[in-house]
């Protein structure tokens, strides 16, 4: 490569990534989640279109991978550990009993219905099997969700890759007669000492950033990052799962108080987007399109069964002893959004070169694409039907302060629903606790600094600055006037939270 050729391929990548992001702008109003943006340019950019060629599958799934432990590590950072510990344990009944429920009917769909040998259907259900980190992320944490089911769908997401990854692998090598026993014992093997690693690894983290004063507040991000993909290293070192690894030494940092910590959320969520990017149009460059259109017929069918059958009857079992109300259970099968980790999973046997794996890359493909177009933008409307949402919550907001921080205080936002008791309470009569103070109103899209006697209306978004100390009180006395009004307390209304 000689200078030119890294002028021009700076040149080209610095477009492309600016592009990416204008795109984003551009679809996030209508909830069209970023990756089919990045997908579609990919494929713009690709043989069919500017005429790049880029197939080296084996390049494809190193690099994917690379960029999910970056994905993955931002969501570990981001996640409330409150909401994981709520639905621990359907998300790992999802990650695990879930995952083999789901691949094994879309195995038999895909022999009964396109042909397909037996080998190749259980590749092709293994690999549509987990969900999507970066997919749930970007949608979900938009969604006023009760934190149980947000924990449920984050946490699924943050634990169905090893059984995944596992069974890919060893379908990939031809090893389809693996005993019961053994694939069961070795995920299990992979759950415990992957998240073991992982923990030892955060709390190792936590220990040594808290006692090291960096010379520079930039070199905290970095060093956090680090720490995480030592997590992976170590644990792939050890044949357990490192992006189990990854994720549980991420949630452990990203859920304590550590020099710089804002920053370093401002800057994982950078480095995600920038491996969401270079992913997807990656994979939208190995996509190839003359291919694509054989596919449509067979990648609807699936995705159907997929998404109508497979995925509700994974839900069903796996909520067998969670006493689950159906209208949760419907929306965590609806929200089962496939992302990033299909298509790289589908990398791997065409770098194996199993034979059809073209065929299951294209299906994949589509299915990870047309489904997503239909999911993600309408999860909203779905979640107000089925009456999921957890109106009137206070939800975190993360500020780049040093002042905060120092204070060790928090910043709440509170959108004022249809039908709560806040609408017309004067401020004084909210009786917040005396380490709380309502900052800011924004109405119909204007900003003004209350005062005592400003009236609460519908539709109003509130900023309230509260001390770390007094956050919960904060939130129930909140929670106690939305259902019962002004006089909550005189009605029994404590705000406990649902």
């Amino acid at each position: 490569m000689h200078a030119a050729d890294l002028d021009l391929i700076l040149l080209v990548g610095a477009v492309i990534v600016l592009a990416a992001i204008a795109a984003v702008r551009a679809s996030h109003g209508v909830g069209l989640p970023g990756l089919l943006v990045f997908l579609g340019l990919g494929l713009a950019l690709g043989e069919s279109g500017a005429g790049i060629r880029f197939d080296d599958a084996g390049v494809a799934e190193t690099l994917g991978l690379c960029a999910l432990i970056v994905i993955l590590a931002e969501g570990g950072l981001t996640t409330d550990a409150a909401n994981v510990r709520a639905g621990a344990a359907p998300a790992l009944a999802l990650a695990t009993l879930g995952v083999g429920a789901t691949a094994g009917i879309v195995a038999v769909a895909a022999h009964l219905c396109l042909s397909m040998t037996w080998s190749q259907a259980l590749l092709l259900g293994a690999v549509l099997a987990p969900t999507d980190a970066a997919a749930v992320f970007s949608v979900l944490r938009r969604l006023p969700l009760p934190p149980r089911l947000t924990g449920i769908l984050e946490g699924e997401s943050g634990l169905n890759d090893p059984p995944s990854v596992l069974a890919v692998t060893l379908l990939s090598a031809g090893s389809v007669h693996a005993s019961a026993g053994f694939l069961i014992g070795e995920v299990c093997y992979q759950l415990i000492v992957g998240a073991g690693i992982g923990l030892v690894v955060g709390l190792a983290g936590v220990a040594g950033l808290r006692r090291v004063a960096l010379p520079a507040s930039g070199l905290y991000p970095i060093a956090v990052l680090s720490l995480i993909v030592a997590g992976y290293g170590a644990a792939a070192m050890a044949h357990a799962s490192g992006f189990l690894a990854v994720y549980v030494s991420a949630l452990v940092l990203g859920n304590v108080r550590l020099p710089h910590r804002a920053a370093t959320r401002s800057f994982a969520e950078g480095m995600a987007w920038l491996a969401q990017i270079g992913l997807f149009v990656m994979l939208g460059l190995l996509a190839s399109p003359s291919r694509l259109p054989a596919q449509i017929l067979p990648a609807l069918l699936i995705g159907g069964i997929l998404t109508l059958v497979a995925r509700p009857a994974a839900v069903a079992l796996c909520a067998l002893g969670f006493r689950m109300p159906w209208r949760e259970q419907v929306f965590l099968s609806y929200a089962g959004l496939r992302g990033a980790v299909p298509i790289v999973l589908a990398t791997i046997p065409m770098s194996a070169k199993v034979p059809d794996a073209a065929r299951v890359f294209d299906l994949v493909f589509l299915i990870v694409g047309v489904f997503t177009l239909l999911q993600g933008p309408t999860l909203p409307a779905v979640a107000r039907w089925l009456r999921v949402f957890a109106t009137g919550e206070p939800s975190r907001l993360d500020i780049e302060s040093a002042l905060l921080e120092d204070l060790r205080a928090d910043l709440l936002q509170l959108r004022v629903p249809e039908g709560s008791r806040l609408h017309g309470v004067e401020l004084f009569e909210l009786r917040l606790p005396k380490e709380a103070g309502l900052a800011l109103i924004v109405r119909s899209g204007e900003g003004f600094v209350p005062d005592r006697t400003t009236r609460l209306q519908c539709g109003d978004d509130l900023l309230i600055v509260v001390a770390g100390s007094a956050r919960a009180r904060t939130e129930q006395r909140l929670r106690a006037v939305s259902r019962a009004g002004k006089l909550a307390g005189w009605h029994g209304e404590r705000g406990l939270a649902p």
